[in-house]
């Protein structure tokens, strides 16, 4: 039998909570179901669940809040945040606090699943991949981490999976729309302009080294060269 995943969901709307939660428990899903930030943070303790699903705006302790406390403990846990919220500082706040993605309610339950799977299929990923050579870097991909001699530098989870897709196109174009549907789940104006921020932020991460550049191919994606 296939283990089950063990998933925590945290949203304070009863409705949509059990919902969320019986539908998953029907694709070989655990859910610890909590109904508030603190309550998440317990079950996170003491549940040691796979991936989180967290709603933004909770009681007690908001999504953004929680995802930043859990990440104080593991860096590497994906984190999948539920919101009504839809502005561009609203998704950048998201992912700077440690998600991985972002999904707009209303949603469809098959849409979240979708983004699930496609996490932990990731997390596997990251595994087998612990250790990159960029150039003069060595980007650690389960630590989210670029390391240069004796220097580190932390990512974000955002940056790390940004640089990990653009490093196994290494020296080709890594098409924009692909990526945004793979990493932001749609290629809209307001993701567009998310991913501009991260590659900027990856480029100042990766600038001692002249020999590496992430280069803008206008109309097409971005090519990493190293």
């Amino acid at each position: 039998m296939t283990k089950k995943i063990k998933l925590l969901l945290a949203e304070d709307e009863p409705s949509l909570g059990l919902i969320v939660k019986e539908t998953l428990e029907t694709r070989n899903f655990e859910v610890c179901y909590a109904n508030d930030g603190n309550e998440a943070l317990e079950f996170y303790k003491t549940e040691k669940p796979d991936i989180l699903v967290l709603d933004v705006m909770m009681p007690k302790k908001d999504g953004f809040t929680l995802a930043q406390e859990i990440r104080e403990d593991d860096k590497s846990i994906p984190i999948i945040f539920l919101t009504a919220k839809s502005q561009t500082k609203d998704v950048l706040e998201g992912f700077s606090s440690g998600g991985n993605d972002y999904l707009k309610k209303p949603f469809s339950m098959e849409e979240l699943i979708v983004r699930i799977n496609a996490l932990l299929d990731r997390v596997s990923l990251k595994t087998n991949h612990e250790q990159i050579h960029i150039g003069s870097y060595i980007f650690n991909y389960t630590k989210q981490s670029l390391n240069l001699n004796e220097s580190s530098v932390l990512l974000t989870h955002r940056e790390a999976e940004l640089l990990f897709h653009l490093y196994q196109k290494k020296n080709e174009v890594l098409d924009r729309t692909y990526i945004l549907n793979k990493l932001w789940g749609n290629d809209d104006f307001f993701n567009a302009r998310s991913m501009d921020v991260f590659i900027s932020k990856l480029r100042k991460k990766l600038q001692e080294d002249v020999n590496v550049q992430i280069v803008n191919i206008r109309g097409f994606g971005y090519k990493l060269i190293c």
